[in-house]
């Protein structure tokens, strides 16, 4: 009876869980749509997207009011924007040279981080299962950097007759770095804010300062791509009206930020954690299938399985603490638990 009225009491948070994850990765393809089609520059295009959701995070969080922040949290914050900035950046390439499909998986190699709490603070038992969970990941984006989940490409799919609009190459896998080191990188900012913030209302306090700093740290890189580029990447001719601008700052950047928030404390759900893969995969494939993109959805299901199943390897705990029905999933988390960061300055 206790396990009907929580579900039920949970249900609308993971309905909102669900829609927010899913209007997030609709703004991934309408950002790669327009890119590939525009030939606006990444960096610039992101750049003007942070400067209005910082203003929106500022406005909305206000943290120049209230309690007095220390500089214990303040220098961190502002260091995680400069982590940011290059997470960012990493991640905007690897949408244009890998597509939105293995750029939202590539996300998910942040549990790697699961991998090396287990190196440094786990048992030995604990250890050969996270790598063994490693190897499974890495096997999964292999299948993706040889084209599994294209149609062109999986071994799945006999091409027919049927026209693909965006047919994709074969990447290999050194492609497939970039992405997958945004996808650490991206791990790597929220163990940091978790472990600076402790409190959810000064979570989002230092959310606001960590994007407001992340703008101003790309601001020269965008600039220096505007010199060094051509016309077309000129700021005068981004299309601020169209819905890619407006969907990457809404859904992508601010609206996200709310939503994984919410997952993670009212409902125990990490980013790097399978449920949180199933619903991004469910997504992905409404959006692959909407926008006509050369997918193979036999081979895409084998390849987010086979990733999902290492994550799961590689961010479990020991047995005998997943015993409590409060116990959350743990990805990044884990190795966010064993960083000994307590002793800084008050």
């Amino acid at each position: 009876m206790f396990c009907k009225i929580f579900s039920c009491r949970q249900a609308p948070l993971q309905v909102i869980q669900v829609l927010g994850n899913f209007m997030r990765i609709w703004s991934v393809y309408a950002l790669y749509n327009h890119l590939s089609r525009k030939g606006d520059s990444v960096m610039l295009f992101i750049f003007s997207c942070l400067v209005l959701a910082s203003i929106i995070f500022l406005l909305l969080q206000k943290p120049w009011k209230g309690r007095p922040l220390p500089n214990s949290q303040v220098v961190p914050t502002i260091i995680n924007g400069a982590i940011m900035t290059l997470f960012l950046i990493l991640w905007g390439k690897g949408l244009l040279f890998c597509g939105p499909l293995i750029t939202l998986l590539a996300e998910y190699a942040g549990a790697v981080l699961g991998v090396l709490s287990a190196l440094f603070y786990g048992r030995r038992f604990s250890i050969w299962k996270k790598m063994g969970g490693l190897v499974a990941m890495s096997a999964s984006f292999y299948f993706l950097s040889i084209g599994w989940a294209t149609r062109t490409n999986s071994p799945f799919y006999n091409v027919g007759s049927e026209r693909v609009d965006q047919p994709n190459p074969s990447l290999g896998f050194k492609q497939m770095t970039v992405p997958i080191l945004a996808g650490i990188l991206s791990a790597l900012r929220r163990v940091i804010a978790r472990r600076v913030s402790l409190k959810n209302q000064l979570k989002r306090r230092l959310h606001a300062i960590t994007v407001a700093s992340a703008a101003c740290f790309l601001f020269p890189l965008a600039m220096l791509d505007t010199i060094l580029g051509s016309e077309s990447n000129g700021i005068a001719n981004l299309q601020f009206m169209s819905w890619a601008y407006f969907s990457t700052v809404l859904f992508g950047i601010v609206l996200i930020f709310y939503t994984d928030n919410l997952a993670e404390e009212r409902l125990h759900l990490v980013f790097s954690s399978p449920r949180h893969l199933l619903v991004a995969t469910g997504s992905i494939v409404v959006m692959e299938i909407s926008y006509k993109m050369d997918f193979s959805l036999f081979g895409f299901l084998i390849c987010s399985s086979v990733l999902a199943f290492g994550i799961y390897e590689a961010t479990s705990l020991e047995r005998s603490r997943r015993n409590s029905i409060d116990t959350p999933e743990i990805s990044d988390v884990n190795f966010d638990n064993n960083l000994q960061m307590s002793t800084l300055p008050q």
